[in-house]
């Protein structure tokens, strides 16, 4: 992995007039330019979702994938054999606020124990911001649950974003980044974070599949969390090189090159 990478960098800092500009640019801005892409690529995906949504021009795509989950002959009946609903309405609880409270909490208390105190108040911050984030807009958007089947279980807000695709997304990547950056090696760097964006996709398929969410606000939710998570550790990067946030060289274990644990 780390030889293709390499290859794959030489190869464009071969090109004529990009080459030069990319072999200036040191790693930790290469990573920063990246995690600021996908910021902005987020938050795009969410006004374009959210502008579908309010225009109500995705109300057909929804109401085709929910009725895919179904049984033809009884909507009530989702697709799939007992165990699977049961199972999903378990994987859907990782989403659940009192989870991620819970996962958030004791993430705090390990980064406040390892002497990274700063990182660990980052890490409420991103959290509790997303939290009041999804909350503002579901109240503005004030989009009504699916009517469309049943649910699978209680609901007690509005439709869209998911709070647990969104939130899923905010907790799940951003503790998935930190614990890559403690790693050396490429691929246990690639496996935290595929981890990481795994769980967020199976807590949004979750609610689709329970029929408490239409698809599109578990879209919006993925956008805008993945955006709001890059966007905090954008802040955290920017923290770093100025000395307000502990580096990866203060990480027990990791050498004091300072380079990112992202690249």
């Amino acid at each position: 992995m780390r030889s293709l990478i390499r290859r794959g960098r030489s190869r464009l800092e071969a090109l004529p007039v990009l080459g030069p500009l990319l072999a200036s640019v040191s790693a930790m801005e290469r990573v920063t330019l990246a995690v600021l892409g996908f910021t902005a690529l987020g938050f795009y995906v969410f006004v374009k979702v959210a502008d579908e949504v309010m225009e109500g021009d995705a109300g057909a795509l929804d109401r085709s994938i929910l009725l895919a989950l179904r049984n033809p002959a009884d909507p009530s009946d989702p697709l799939g054999p007992p165990w699977l609903e049961e199972t999903m309405r378990d994987l859907t609880a990782l989403g659940g606020t009192a989870v991620l409270t819970l996962i958030t909490l004791l993430a705090m208390v390990f980064l406040l124990m390892i002497r990274r105190q700063h990182t660990a108040w980052l890490v409420g911050f991103s959290v509790a911001g997303g939290t009041l984030l999804s909350q503002a807009l579901k109240w503005g958007f004030d989009r009504p649950r699916p009517d469309l089947v049943p649910h699978g279980m209680s609901v007690y807000s509005q439709s869209f974003p998911s709070g647990h695709a969104m939130l899923s997304a905010v907790v799940y990547l951003t503790l998935g980044a930190l614990l890559a950056r403690t790693q050396p090696r490429t691929r246990v760097k690639v496996f935290l974070l595929g981890a990481a964006a795994a769980l967020t996709v199976i807590v949004g398929i979750s609610r689709i599949y329970l029929g408490v969410h239409w698809p599109t606000d578990v879209l919006g939710g993925w956008a805008l969390g993945a955006a709001w998570a890059a966007g905090c550790w954008l802040v955290m990067l920017w923290l770093q090189r100025r000395g307000g946030v502990e580096g990866e060289r203060d990480v027990p274990g990791n050498g004091a090159n300072g380079e990112s644990g992202l690249g």
